[in-house]
C-alpha cells in the first residue's frame, strides 16, 4: 500500500481524541505508576470472577449479579471522571474514591446479608432501604458518567412516574408507590437493577466482550480491513465497499457503532476521500456500514443475548432469525454505494494501493475463532460455552505465526481490556434495570401500548410508524444494550398486541433503536464520522439517514412477512420474500441515487423508487407491479444506451 495514503491515516491519538469525544465510553482516565497497577489488578480480578463463574459452579443469581455490579461500580468510579473534561487527569479525588468504596460495598452488601435478605424480602430494614437508596443513586450517577445523560434522563423519569402515577394523565395513571416499596423493588428483587438485564450482562455479555478483546490482541480487527480491500478495493467505489465490509465483520465482535466508526473509519474514510468521494459521503458510509454492525449476527452488539432471554427463545434461533435483514441492510448500502460511484466516476483502487491478496488470503485462519462460535451454537452449545470455546480457540489461532501469537502478558492486557470494555454495557444494563423495574411494578409498558393503539386507530401500518418513532427518541444517545432493553420494554407491545409475533416485534423496535446512531439530531455514529472526514454533522447524519433507507424499511417487511426472520415458513417462501426484496433495494437505491445504467430523468426515479417500494411490501400483486415497472426502466435505460454515447463501467 502506498506510502502516501498511510501518511493521511489518523495516528491513534487523533483517534483516541475522536472516541473520547463521541464516546464517554473511552473518556477514562490514564494512569501511571501505582495506581496503573491497581487498575490493572481490579479489572484482571473482574475477568477472572466471570470467568471462574462461567467454568464452575456459578453461585446465586442475586449474588452472581451484585458481584458482577460491585466491580463494575469500582471500576468506574475510578476510571471516569465526573465530567468528561477531566479524563486527562491521572489523580483521583477524594469523593470518587469515596462514590467507588460505596458501589463495591452496595455490591457486596448482597454476599454479607444474603441470608437474611432471603428471609426479609417484603419487610426490609433501615439498613436495607439505605443500601437500595444507595444502589439506586449510584447506578444512576455511573450511567451518567459512561454512557451519557439520556439513559438517566429515562431512568429518573420512569422514577418520578413510579412515585407520582396518581398525577399522570388518563391512560397512564396509576396509584403510585411508596419510596420503601419502591427501594424494595429495585435492589431486593429480580426484577430491577439486579433483573434480567444485568443477569446477561454478568453470565453472557461479559465473556462475549472479552472474546473481541482476545481476537483484537491477536490484530483481527487489522485484518478485516485486510480482508475487505482483498474482496472490494478493485471494484467500482472500491474504497466505499471495503467499509460496508470491513465493518459488517468488525460488526461481529464490536458492541459500539462510535468504536467501529472510529476503529474502521480511520482508515476508510482518509481512502475514500483520497479518490474523490464527498467528505458528507464518506463519513455517512462509514457511520452507516458500523451502525449496521450492532444488528449482525452472531452477537449483535449483544442484543442477541438479552433478546433471547426476554423473548424465552433459543440464542441460535435470534441470531438465525437476524441473519437476512442483516445481509439485506448490508446489502441495501452496497447498492447505494456502487449507484453513486458510477453516477461520479469514482474508481476502485490500483494494484500498487492494494495489499497482498496471496498474504491476506493465507491469513483466513484468523477468523476461524468466529467460525467456532457459530458452529458451537448451532449445535446447541450454550452461549457460555460457546465464547470460552471461542476465547481458547483464540489463543491457539494466534498461536499459528509468531506475529499473533499471545504471550501470558497478552493474556493478561486482554484480560484487562475486557474488563474495561465491560464497563459501559455493566451501567447501561443495570440502569436499564430500573426502568424495567418501574415497567414491571406499575404496569406501564401495556398502558403506553394502550395509548399508541388507541392514538393510532388500531391501524397496523400507523401504530408501526409511531413505534418507529418512539424507538429512534429513545435510542438517541443510548449504547446498544440498553437502547433495545428500553424500546422493547416500551414500545415492543404496541406491536405485539396486533397480533403480530413477538420476536418481529421486538426485531423492529431494536432496529429503529440502533438506527437511531445515525439519525439526526443525535447522530452519534455519524457526528464521530464526520469528526474524522472533517464534514459538517448535520449533513453527514442526513446523508447517512439516505444512505440506510435500507434500515427503515426492512423492518416494517418482517414485521408485515415474518418469513424473512424465518417465523412459520419454508425456505422456498423465505427465498421468494428475500430475493423480491433485493430486487426491490436495487430499484430504491437507483432512484434515491439517480443512476442505474446511466443517469435518470426525474421520472425514471420517482417510479424506480416506487417499484422498490412496492416490491418490498409483501404480497403477489405488488411484487408483479413492482418487477414490471422495473423492467421497463431497465430496458429503457439500456436502449437509451444503444442510442447514445454509453456510460462506461
Amino acid at each position: 500500500m502506498d506510502k502516501q495514503f498511510q501518511s493521511e491515516q489518523l495516528s491513534r491519538d487523533e483517534m483516541h481524541d475522536i472516541m473520547r469525544q463521541y464516546d464517554r465510553e473511552s473518556a477514562f482516565r490514564e494512569f501511571t505508576g501505582g495506581m496503573r497497577w491497581l487498575i490493572k489488578l481490579f479489572a484482571i480480578g473482574f475477568t477472572v470472577y466471570q470467568l471462574y463463574v462461567s467454568i464452575f459452579i456459578p453461585p446465586p443469581e442475586q449474588i452472581l449479579r451484585a458481584v458482577h455490579l460491585a466491580f463494575g461500580l469500582g471500576l468506574i468510579y475510578l476510571l471516569f471522571p465526573i465530567r468528561r473534561k477531566q479524563g486527562n487527569s491521572a489523580r483521583v479525588p477524594v469523593w470518587d474514591w469515596i462514590l467507588a468504596i460505596l458501589g463495591i460495598a452496595v455490591g457486596l452488601y448482597w454476599v454479607f446479608a444474603y441470608e437474611g435478605l432471603a428471609t426479609r424480602i417484603g419487610d426490609l430494614n433501615n439498613l436495607d432501604l439505605i443500601v437500595g437508596g444507595l444502589a439506586i443513586l449510584l447506578v444512576l450517577e455511573a450511567a451518567r458518567r459512561v454512557v451519557g445523560m439520556p439513559i438517566v434522563i429515562i431512568a429518573g423519569f420512569f422514577l418520578l412516574y413510579a412515585l407520582y402515577g396518581k398525577i399522570m394523565p388518563d391512560f397512564l395513571q396509576h396509584r403510585g408507590v411508596s419510596l420503601e416499596r419502591l427501594i424494595g423493588h429495585m435492589y431486593y428483587t429480580t426484577d430491577g437493577i439486579l433483573g434480567v438485564p444485568i443477569g446477561v450482562s454478568a453470565s453472557f455479555v461479559f465473556l462475549f466482550i472479552l472474546f473481541g478483546a482476545f481476537l483484537d490482541k491477536t490484530g483481527v480487527g487489522d485484518y478485516f480491513n485486510d480482508l475487505a480491500m482483498a474482496i472490494a478495493g478493485k471494484r467500482i467505489g472500491g474504497p466505499a465497499k471495503v467499509t460496508v465490509f470491513s465493518s459488517a465483520l468488525q460488526g461481529t465482535i464490536s458492541g459500539s457503532s462510535v468504536a467501529n466508526v472510529v476503529q474502521s473509519g480511520a482508515f476508510t474514510i482518509p481512502l475514500m476521500k483520497r479518490l474523490g468521494y464527498r467528505s458528507e459521503f464518506a463519513a455517512a458510509v462509514e457511520a452507516s456500514s458500523s451502525t449496521g454492525g450492532q444488528i449482525m449476527p452472531p452477537i449483535m452488539g449483544a442484543a442477541a443475548f438479552l433478546m433471547a432471554e426476554i423473548i424465552g427463545m433459543n440464542y441460535w434461533e435470534i441470531a438465525k432469525a437476524a441473519a437476512i435483514p442483516a445481509i439485506l441492510f448490508f446489502a441495501g448500502i452496497w447498492m447505494m454505494v456502487h449507484f453513486e460511484a458510477r453516477k461520479t466516476g469514482l474508481r476502485g483502487l490500483t494494484d500498487e494501493e492494494m495489499p497482498n491478496r496471496k498474504e491476506v488470503f493465507k491469513k483466513l485462519y484468523l477468523l476461524s475463532p468466529i467460525l467456532v462460535i457459530i458452529v458451537a451454537s448451532s449445535m446447541g452449545v450454550s452461549p457460555i460455552r460457546s465464547a470460552i470455546y471461542g476465547i481458547v480457540s483464540t489463543v491457539l489461532v494466534g498461536a499459528i505465526r509468531k506475529e499473533t501469537r499471545m504471550s501470558i502478558k497478552d493474556i493478561f492486557l486482554a484480560f484487562e481490556n475486557g474488563a474495561k470494555a465491560a464497563l459501559g454495557v455493566v451501567a447501561a444494563t443495570a440502569a436499564a434495570g430500573v426502568i424495567v423495574g418501574v415497567v414491571t411494578l406499575t404496569g406501564v409498558g401495556l398502558k403506553f401500548a394502550n395509548g399508541l393503539l388507541e392514538f393510532a386507530g388500531g391501524v397496523p401500518i400507523l401504530t408501526l410508524f409511531l413505534t418507529m418513532v418512539a424507538s429512534l427518541i429513545l435510542g438517541m444517545g443510548v449504547p446498544t444494550t440498553a437502547n433495545y432493553i428500553i424500546t422493547s420494554t416500551i414500545a415492543a407491545p404496541a406491536i405485539i398486541q396486533l397480533g403480530f409475533p413477538a420476536l418481529s416485534a421486538h426485531m423492529f423496535t431494536f432496529y429503529f433503536g440502533v438506527v437511531a446512531d445515525i439519525t439526526p439530531p443525535v447522530a452519534l455514529a455519524a457526528f464521530a464520522a464526520s469528526g474524522i472526514a472533517g464534514s459538517r454533522p448535520i449533513r453527514t447524519g442526513v446523508e447517512s439517514t439516505r444512505i440506510s433507507i435500507a434500515a427503515f424499511l426492512i423492518p416494517y417487511i418482517f414485521v408485515l412477512s415474518p418469513q424473512l426472520l424465518l417465523i412459520d415458513t419454508t425456505w422456498g417462501q423465505a427465498l421468494w420474500v428475500i430475493t423480491t426484496a433485493a430486487i426491490g433495494m436495487i430499484g430504491v437505491s437507483a432512484g434515491l441515487i439517480g443512476f442505474w445504467l446511466r443517469p435518470m430523468n426525474v421520472l425514471e426515479r420517482l417510479l424506480a423508487t416506487l417499484a422498490g417500494l412496492l416490491l418490498i411490501i409483501p404480497g403477489l400483486l405488488t411484487d408483479m407491479m413492482g418487477i414490471g415497472t422495473l423492467t421497463v426502466i431497465l430496458l429503457i435505460q439500456y436502449l437509451k444506451n444503444r442510442r447514445g454515447k454509453p456510460i462506461a463501467a
